[in-house]
């Protein structure tokens, strides 16, 4: 008597396995090789080499020392941006408001000594970034609530929302707030001395570095590591089944918002008590927007959200640099970053097939199934059959 055979499992290094982790990992790096590609032809149309801007792009991100403490730099506010994506979208929305999050959230930090003034310090100085974050978190749940309450696109609603954040921080800046000291460029009282963020000793970088990278490993190890993350990304998968499961999904879903608000938030207010010591037009700077490209290009997840941070504000960094060396203008780089974006969204178009072709390579063998008996009246197929016969000779 023959018997059945199945096909082989296969294992965990098998093709099936290895697919999904190379298009996680290929998939941006080829979009980011062909973004640096197309800068290069981008340049090139212009008289420049690209060979050139292509070194000069490296040493300028990090070819020494001075490089890479502008590219930490740097970095810090987009860690923090892209968590304002990156967290809400485990959630299952995509949030694109962060740098409304982060204007309000610098507008915080420095109208927290309008109301009280803060304790000289440490104390002081984590009770203004506090202020920031709490208002950028404030910010971004309202786009939550918006969706679980109202089904306001999120999307959308956090786009309007960030025009309507710029509004009211222009409107404080330059109306209730303002210092009369500011002439020629609007701005708010400068935080006390005692309460700005010092650098790291040693390095000319400040300490929203640490605040930076400490966040994306928390929201990492909440997500990835606690009972509340588990909970968040299964809403993300499927929100009717976290609701047939008995989920809290508005809840969740608030608090993912609201957690990625405050790391917008707090970047606003790093940008004010490190970089700026007051609030005025120099927030708007776009950082916000950037992170919604390093939030795609780390697939949406915090802890590779830290290194691909680095590259993009080594991008901005080396900006400079192609400015003096080439004449090329210092926000040539924002051409680079939207190659980048475009590419990263045809990427998705691929997303898929790696495995598909892996598996093609690799076919397993077909199931041989035994000799054909006779129907037997426990037969399921005579069992469905039957009656279909029966309508049929009816009709």
């Amino acid at each position: 008597m023959s018997t059945a055979t199945t096909p082989p499992a296969a294992g965990p290094k098998g093709p099936s396995a290895w697919g999904p982790a190379l298009e996680s990992i290929g998939l941006p790096l080829l979009a980011l090789a062909g973004a640096v590609l197309l800068f290069g032809f981008f340049v090139w149309l212009g008289g420049t080499s690209p060979v050139e801007t292509w070194v000069l792009l490296f040493k300028g991100a990090f070819g020494d020392a001075f490089s890479w403490q502008n590219t930490l730099q740097r970095a810090a506010p987009l860690m923090l941006t892209a968590l304002c994506v990156a967290i809400p979208q485990r959630a299952g929305l995509m949030v694109i408001g962060g740098e409304g999050a982060l204007v309000l959230g610098g507008l915080g930090c420095a109208g927290l000594p309008y109301l009280f003034a803060p304790p000289q310090g440490v104390a002081g100085t984590v009770m203004v970034l506090a202020a920031g974050a709490l208002c950028g978190a404030a910010w971004i749940a309202l786009v939550g609530v918006l969706r679980q309450y109202r089904g306001v696109n999120e999307t959308i609603s956090s786009l309007l929302m960030g025009y309507l954040a710029i509004g009211l921080f222009k409107h404080f800046v330059e109306g209730p707030m303002r210092d009369p000291a500011s002439l020629n460029k609007p701005s708010t009282l400068p935080l006390p001395e005692s309460n700005l963020l010092g650098l790291i000793p040693g390095y000319e970088v400040h300490w929203g570095l640490v605040w930076g990278v400490l966040a994306c490993v928390l929201a990492g190890v909440w997500l990835y590591g606690s009972t509340h993350g588990f909970s968040t990304r299964v809403v993300g998968g499927n929100a009717r089944a976290a609701r047939l499961v008995g989920l809290p999904v508005p809840a969740l879903v608030i608090t993912a918002c609201a957690v990625g608000g405050g790391s917008a938030g707090l970047a606003g207010a790093i940008e004010v008590a490190a970089v700026h010591t007051n609030a005025n037009a120099s927030l708007m700077a776009g950082l916000g927007y950037t992170g919604i490209l390093v939030s795609f290009v780390a697939r949406h997840n915090p802890f590779a959200v830290i290194p691909v941070a680095i590259l993009f504000g080594g991008f901005g960094a080396a900006g400079s640099l192609l400015q003096r060396r080439l004449d090329l203008p210092d926000a040539s780089v924002l051409v680079l970053q939207g190659f980048a974006f475009v590419l990263i969204l045809a990427s998705e178009a691929l997303r898929g097939r790696i495995g598909e072709l892996w598996r093609g390579r690799s076919p397993a063998p077909a199931a041989t199934t035994p000799p054909s008996a006779s129907p037997t009246p426990s037969s399921p197929t005579v069992n469905n059959a039957a009656p279909v016969v029966a309508q049929q000779e009816a009709a």
